[in-house]
Order: C-alpha cells, then sequence, then structure tokens
C-alpha cells in the first residue's frame, strides 16, 4: 500500500496527490470553487505557477479556507514555479508570486523550463523572444529563495537526467522534486531511476495524459490494456492510471474542476494494482505528448534539436 505523503530531501512531507489548476480557460470563481471542493475532499496539495494565471484564485480560495478554520495554513503543501521569462530576478518573482497567493512562504518553488525567454514574449516563442541561459545563475537566485525561508523546498520541472546532473555539479542546494510529464504511455523509468537515486522527488504533471487538450492524447484514457485493469478492480481508468504512478513512488497533480472527478481522483488510497497488473502496464508502447517543438530552433533557441531539449530521452 503506498503511503498517501512522500518525503522530500529536506525531510518535509509532501501529498501525493494533489490538484492541478493551470488551465486558463477556465475562470476565477470556477478555480476557487474546485479548490474549496478538493478541501472538503481532503486535498492538501495544490499545484500553479504563475504562467497559468491562477495563483491569484487559488490564494483567495486558500485564504477565505484560512479564515474560516477549514484549514490552517502549515496543513497545505502550496507549489508554484518560475517562469521562463522570470530567471533573471526569482527572488522578485516568488515575491510577486506570494503576493498573488496571500502566502508568506511557498512549499516548493520550482524552475519551470531550461528555457530562459525575454519579458513580453510571445506563446510560442518567437526566434528573437529566446535569451541564453545561464542555470547556474538562475538556480543561485532559487537558492537566495530557499534561504531567504520563502519557500522551504526548491525544485526543477521538464530536467533531464544530463540537465539535473549538470545542475548538481554547482547547487549549493539540490533540487527537492523535478516535475515531469508522466503517465502510462510515458513512464520515464530512466528517469524515475535515477532521480529516486539522487533523492529527487518525481511529481508528475498530465498524469492522465491530458485527454482534450491541444497538448496531450486520449491514449491513456483509451487503452484497452488499462480499461481491462479498471473493470477487474472495480475502479475508473483515471484511478487505476493514478494508483499506477503513486505506486512507482511518484506524486500526481490531476488538473479537473468537476467536483465528480475531483472526489474520484482522489480515492487512490485503500487499495492496490496487482504485480500482473503492473508487468501489463509496463508493456505499453511509449509516446511522449509534449515534445517541445517551440523551444527548439536553429538560431536562437538552447537547443537545436528536440533530442537535443530532452538529452537524448525522447
Amino acid at each position: 500500500m503506498a503511503a498517501n505523503m512522500a518525503e522530500l530531501n529536506t525531510g518535509n512531507k509532501m501529498p501525493v496527490v494533489g490538484l492541478g489548476t493551470g488551465a486558463p480557460a477556465v475562470q476565477y470563481e470556477e478555480i476557487k470553487a474546485a479548490v474549496h471542493a478538493a478541501l472538503k475532499i481532503g486535498y492538501r496539495f495544490f499545484d500553479t505557477a504563475s504562467c497559468y494565471g491562477s495563483e491569484g484564485a487559488l490564494g483567495a480560495a486558500l485564504t477565505e479556507a484560512f479564515q474560516s478554520g477549514v484549514v490552517k495554513r502549515e496543513e497545505v503543501f502550496v507549489l508554484t514555479k518560475l517562469w521562463d521569462d522570470e530567471h533573471d530576478d526569482p527572488l522578485a518573482a516568488i515575491t510577486k508570486s506570494l503576493k498573488n497567493l496571500q502566502l508568506e512562504y511557498l512549499d516548493l518553488y520550482l524552475l519551470h523550463w531550461p528555457v530562459r525567454l525575454r519579458k513580453g514574449h510571445t506563446l510560442p516563442p518567437k526566434e528573437e523572444d529566446f535569451l541564453p541561459l545561464d542555470i547556474k545563475s538562475t538556480w543561485q537566485g532559487m537558492e537566495k529563495c530557499f534561504e531567504l525561508r520563502l519557500t522551504k523546498a526548491i525544485g526543477v520541472s521538464n530536467f533531464s537526467c544530463k540537465k539535473i546532473e549538470d545542475l548538481l555539479k554547482y547547487a549549493k542546494i539540490p533540487p527537492a522534486a523535478n516535475q515531469v510529464e508522466m503517465h502510462p504511455m510515458w513512464q520515464q523509468k530512466k528517469l524515475r531511476e535515477y532521480c529516486s537515486k539522487m533523492k529527487i522527488q518525481v511529481c508528475a504533471w498530465s498524469p492522465l495524459g491530458a485527454p482534450k487538450t491541444p497538448w496531450g492524447s486520449n491514449a491513456v484514457m483509451d487503452s484497452p490494456v488499462i480499461k481491462e485493469i479498471a473493470q477487474k478492480h472495480g475502479k475508473s481508468i483515471a484511478q487505476v492510471v493514478l494508483r499506477w504512478a503513486i505506486e512507482q513512488g511518484v506524486c500526481v497533480i490531476p488538473k479537473s474542476f468537476n467536483k465528480g472527478r475531483i472526489t474520484e481522483n482522489f480515492q487512490v488510497f485503500d487499495w492496490c494494482l496487482t504485480t500482473e497488473d503492473h508487468a501489463k502496464m509496463s508493456k505499453l508502447e511509449q509516446s511522449k505528448n509534449m515534445k517541445g517543438e517551440d523551444l527548439v530552433n536553429s538560431t536562437t533557441s538552447p537547443y537545436r534539436t528536440i533530442e537535443e531539449l530532452w538529452d537524448g530521452e525522447i
């Protein structure tokens, strides 16, 4: 039975199931309602990022919950991320995020991508939007945020094994987590093994494969193999997929603003998959959804090819 908490290399505990809030199409009040619903269901981990535009709604919902006594600040784990145009000044960026979130500190602050863009960039970025990358300098800024106790832990997102290895050569404070795309159709076995060895917690974004999104795929939710396993256990496909990841030692942040699905996604702690289930799922065909084509070019990006962006881990 997998526990419902993971221990970071800082000694702090991180819930293994969180609520993702990165949904630009969803309005402020809908995000607030989803957070309130999640808190009542039992969620204590909320994921956002400065580029999502959801920090304000999450902060407002949490403040209301704190003030009404639904939950205490120390009982909630809040994660946000440094965006690609904020590398020059992580301290200013975290200060702005904390103001949006109405918090005095974060539980985890992540470097969102190993890419640096200019202020005023477009999405997808144009050639002129890329700036020279200096992860060492950016990480020193992240460490300053930790030293000033503005966050209890710092980490990275979308980093390959090699990028973490390079970071560890100069980091005074090692990353506590690496948040990456991971689901049964992109299992990240090499990365998980490396991060486990280095005591870095892996956290899965789009753990259900991000169906019905521009970057995602229905492959996970439509898998006949996973459907058969779900029917055997009397569980939903989403529950099987999330349980699978938790049993790999990974934290998951499924994204939903539907109360029924928010509830369902949290019902993954009182049952287990079998060895046979894991064996079947380990044989699923692998394909990464978000390859990062927009972050690659032959002139200004630090990465000339997708293989360079992921250091061949694709």
